[in-house]
This record gives C-alpha cells, structure tokens and sequence, in this order.
C-alpha cells in the first residue's frame, strides 16, 4: 500500500463517520431553511424508521464483512492482483479509474434492480418511502445492502483498486446519497449547473416518482454523466416537482411503507412485483 493508503486504511472509522455526520446534519438543517415539497408523513417517526433500517443494515453488514470492501482492496493490493496495478499507470491515474469505475458499476446495478422483478421486490423498499429526504437515501432493505456489498467486494477484487479510493467513492456515495434525496430548494440555475458533475435533488427526485417512466431515469447516485451517456437522463417530471406523487402507487399506507417493520417485510408481500425497463403501466 501506499502511504496514503496506509493513512486512509488507520482513519477510515472516522473519516467515514465524521463526513456522514457532516452533511447529513449541514442537509437536514437545509430541508428545514429551504424545503422544496411538503412532508405528507410525519418527519420525526419517518425519520426514526429510516435511521432504524439503517442502523440495523450497518450492523448486519459488521457482522458478515468485517472487513468489507476496504479489507478486498488491501489484499489484492498487497498481493499485486487486478486489472489497475498491472496497467503501469500512476496511483493518480488508478484512484481516478477505480472511483469512475466503481461509480459506473453502481448506476449499472442500480438499473438492473429497476429491470429484474426479484430485485425490483428488494430494491422498492427505498422506493416506498412516501417522502422524500435526507434519510431516504440511506433507506435500503438489508438483503439489497448484503447484494451489494458481495458486487462492491467482487468489483474491487476485478480492479485492484486502491484502499483510498475505495474509501473516498464509499465517502462520496454516502455524501452525494444525502445530497441527491435531500428535500432542499436549490436555485434553478445553480441545479442547471451542478447537475453537469453531480446528481442533484431535483434531478434525482424524477426517480422516485410514481410514473413508472420518469421512476425508469435518473438511476444515478453521484455522477449524472452515466444516465446521459446511456440514454436514461430525464431533465424535469412531467408534474412539478411540488405537484408529483413521490413512491410507488401500491403502497402507500404509511404503516407498510415507512414503519420498519413494513419495509423489512415488503419484499415478501404478495403485491405485483413485475417492474421491468420500459414498462408502461404502473406497478408494485
């Protein structure tokens, strides 16, 4: 490992908690000085159940990869294995490729959970939420979480990517998550600007629509390049961003969809669970 590895892998708790705290404080008092929609649940138990899933999904994710994805990117670093330390590249150079890379991986996994029913049963867990804020972007269920983390683990191993990206992309992930979901008022013309290098709440917000096309755009988490360059950007909803419905048209009792028990059973409920690319007819 390199020496900023080395730093990164002795301060990695920290850093990582430090950042969360950070901006999900800096966005939570954003929603309040400068909310974009009205709540239509209750914000503090919403809030409680959201964080609960949380807080339950990072312990269950301690308990089966101690490790993580941190502890795969310093074994194949320290053994030389993957795609990046065998190109000759500079560390700049691999830590740039790695986070794109990784970046891209997780639009691609994203949509992939939109086109396959049996993920499409796991992923609408953090579609359901009948709001839309800061603790939505940290709403998944805990098998999509586990999913994930074995595509993040096996995806380091492929790239050999560098402790530190890996770090920083978690980081960004995290940050840009809060960010994108947050229901903060940004300036028009600074989201037309910023929206050219990250997602930004009202882009992202068109996701989580109940119209099965505009849900079907915007499945990017951090960088919006990817949804331009595949065809799936969308640039406004069909409503206002005031005047949409934000879930999924199915579930919409607060009790199933934003209590914690409902969201850790909902991917096992009976409810239509059919949500391929392209569909065009509303579904659970």
């Amino acid at each position: 490992m390199t020496s900023l590895d080395e730093l990164v892998h002795a301060h990695e708790i920290s850093i990582r908690l430090s950042f969360f705290v950070a901006v999900f404080a800096v966005m939570a008092l954003a929603e309040i000085l400068a909310p974009r929609r009205r709540l239509v649940d209750a914000k503090l138990t919403r809030w409680a159940n959201n964080l609960g899933l949380v807080a339950l999904n990072v312990i269950a994710l301690r308990l089966l990869f101690p490790a993580a994805a941190v502890g795969m990117a310093i074994l194949v670093n320290e053994r030389g294995i993957g795609i990046l330390p065998n190109t000759g590249l500079p560390y700049w150079a691999r830590f740039v490729l790695a986070v794109g890379a990784m970046d891209m991986a997780i639009y691609l996994q994203h949509v992939m959970f939109h086109a396959l029913p049996i993920l499409w049963r796991l992923h609408r867990v953090h579609h359901a939420d009948l709001d839309f804020d800061v603790t939505t972007g940290a709403r998944f269920h805990t098998i999509e979480m586990i999913m994930s983390m074995v595509l993040k683990i096996a995806l380091v191993a492929l790239l050999g990517a560098p402790v530190a990206a890996v770090v920083a992309f978690e980081v960004l992930l995290n940050a840009t998550a809060m960010f994108n979901h947050s229901n903060f008022r940004l300036p028009l013309a600074l989201d037309r600007v910023l929206r050219l290098v990250v997602v930004t709440p009202d882009m992202h917000r068109i996701h989580h629509s109940v119209e099965i096309d505009e849900a079907n755009s915007n499945f990017g988490f951090n960088l919006p390049w990817w949804d331009r360059l595949f065809g799936t950007y969308r640039d406004q909803p069909r409503k206002t961003h005031e005047a949409m419905t934000i879930g999924i048209t199915t579930f919409r009792e607060p009790a199933r969809c934003d209590r914690l028990p409902g969201m850790l059973s909902m991917p096992f409920a009976k409810k239509n669970a059919g949500y391929p690319i392209g569909r065009s007819k509303a579904s659970g």
